[in-house]
């Protein structure tokens, strides 16, 4: 496997490649600095109106910026070249809404029926924090940033209905207002935050102990502060129970070629 300060060099087109080609299969945090990584829901077509529907009714979590073909295995107004069934580095597969297995390449699950969303994620907004000097634990540290189930509902769609979830940044108490500023620049990766300081005000019982991810310790002057997070379609799949749904692992996303700073998030061929 590639070293992970080696891959922060790389362009999309480099990045993806050394993931199909199955050279680096961990979190992509850090990576392809100027351009949106996306979160990934791949159903049957008889569920993507649904889908697109809950997608829309809940902009927050699930920022929409792509959209394939019915059967069609590239992405292709994300980037050059996005084969969907290889370029993320590990993918969870739902069998009736329970996680039955983890892969690096869905190319046997694949059929003329797929469809394949790609929503922004909070990734993007993190190299202008950096930028800004402020730090990224998760990033500095080479974890996987925390995220929470919260106690905060999504508007349903269809079978697809259940609690938002939320990913954790420490942030120095003095630069939370700084960092709702520069965030709020990237509506296509969540945006500004959802919630500052206390977790249990929206129903997260223990820091220590994330849903996905890993722990970030609590640092002296820093406060807890949440994004929405585009892994609340994975909650979503486990309520609506579908025969097979394909999603990113947590913290393993796509990188696409579409500018961080994009208006509209579509690359012409």
């Amino acid at each position: 496997m590639l070293n992970y300060e080696t891959l922060k060099t790389k362009d999309p087109q480099n990045l993806r490649q050394i993931i199909r080609d199955g050279q680096y299969d961990a979190h992509t945090a850090g990576l392809a600095k100027g351009y949106l990584q996306a979160n990934i829901v791949i159903l049957p077509r008889i569920y993507a109106l649904d889908f697109m529907r809950f997608c829309q009714r809940n902009p927050k979590p699930c920022p929409l910026v792509a959209v394939s073909d019915t059967g069609d295995p590239y992405l292709t107004t994300a980037g050059h070249d996005i084969d969907i069934r290889t370029d993320i580095p590990i993918y969870n597969i739902y069998r009736d809404g329970v996680l039955d297995e983890e892969r690096g390449d869905i190319s046997p699950f694949w059929n003329d029926e797929m469809i394949t969303f790609a929503l922004g994620c909070s990734f993007t907004f993190e190299h202008a924090l950096l930028k800004a000097g402020i730090d990224v634990w998760h990033i500095s540290n080479n974890k996987t940033v925390p995220m929470y189930k919260t106690s905060l509902k999504t508007v349903p769609a269809g079978p697809f209905s259940g609690a938002t979830v939320v990913s954790m940044r420490m942030i120095p108490e003095n630069r939370v207002d700084e960092v709702h500023s520069i965030c709020r620049q990237f509506p296509l990766a969540h945006g500004s935050p959802l919630h500052v300081g206390d977790p249990a005000e929206i129903g997260i019982s223990d820091l220590a102990h994330p849903d996905w991810g890993d722990a970030v310790p609590s640092l002296p002057g820093h406060l807890p502060v949440f994004w929405a997070c585009g892994v609340t379609p994975q909650a979503a799949i486990q309520n609506a129970k579908l025969p097979l749904c394909i999603t990113h692992k947590p913290g393993h996303m796509l990188i696409t070629n579409i500018p961080d700073d994009a208006e509209v998030p579509i690359i012409k061929a």
